[in-house]
């Protein structure tokens, strides 16, 4: 039987406006990079980083947990204007905090 996945935790956070503030130039940085710049790009990033931060005010570390809180927030933004859906976004999002951990993303490792 296959080894579950242990789970990615952040350190707990002691400035999480200041981890929202990068999350959001992260996140916008890439929404930009992966198709084309968009007017829309901002406030996916800007909403995403607020829901991330709420999260972390909760106490939340655990990185699937806060993915599936931005994938669930998500929702009721209105994509119509984007070439991204909440799915995209929360997965970059899990993406750029891996990468700030220095956790290779690629191939399960």
């Amino acid at each position: 039987m296959a080894e579950p996945i242990p789970p990615i935790t952040l350190p707990p956070a002691t400035n999480p406006s200041q981890e929202g503030k990068w999350l959001q130039q992260a996140l916008h940085r890439w929404l930009d990079q992966e198709f084309i710049p968009e007017g829309v790009n901002a406030e996916i990033a800007e909403r995403a980083a607020q829901v991330f931060v709420r999260q972390r005010l909760e106490g939340e570390n655990d990185v699937g947990s806060l993915v599936i809180a931005i994938v669930t927030e998500m929702q009721a933004f209105d994509f119509s204007k984007s070439f991204f859906s909440e799915f995209a976004v929360a997965n970059a999002v899990s993406d750029l905090l891996l990468e700030s951990l220095g956790i290779d993303r690629c191939c399960g490792q």
